[in-house]
């Protein structure tokens, strides 16, 4: 059974899933959603939970530096409130400041190009929010 990462922002959700063992990360896919329409990707969510036999999803939760829930971070909440009341799959979530810029440097240290990297960041965030859940289990 495999863990499943997800960093949620207003237009794409970054989706990482473990190795069976739940010892690494990787990264799966990027989900084009759209908040203004009420479209949030749970349909496709719920395909890559049945098809990957996920038991768990870690949820990346924007906080403020000062530790502060704001808008973004109430919007993951109620993402994997609804994870969990329709798929019935226990979510965690998981911390994630300064993933979305570690990931930009680690890619602008492999000198990927700008348009490159915008098609990337939000999966690599998302590995790098779910192999941060893991090392702490492991």
């Amino acid at each position: 059974m495999r863990i499943m990462g997800l960093d949620v922002g207003s237009k794409t959700v970054g989706v990482a899933l473990s190795d069976e063992l739940g010892w690494t990360a990787q990264g799966l896919k990027t989900l084009q959603i759209n908040e203004d329409r009420q479209e949030f990707g749970f349909n496709e969510i719920g395909q890559l939970i049945k098809e990957y036999d996920v038991s768990m999803v870690v949820v990346g939760l924007p906080k403020n530096m000062n530790g502060t829930i704001g808008p973004r971070g109430e919007a993951s909440q109620q993402y994997a409130a609804e994870i969990e009341e329709r798929f019935g799959v226990p979510t965690i979530l998981w911390d994630e400041r300064l993933t979305t810029m570690a990931a930009e440097r680690v890619l602008l240290e492999a000198d990927m190009s700008r348009k490159k990297r915008k098609k990337v960041i939000d999966k690599m965030a998302a590995v790098m929010i779910l192999q941060g859940y893991l090392d702490s289990k492991n």
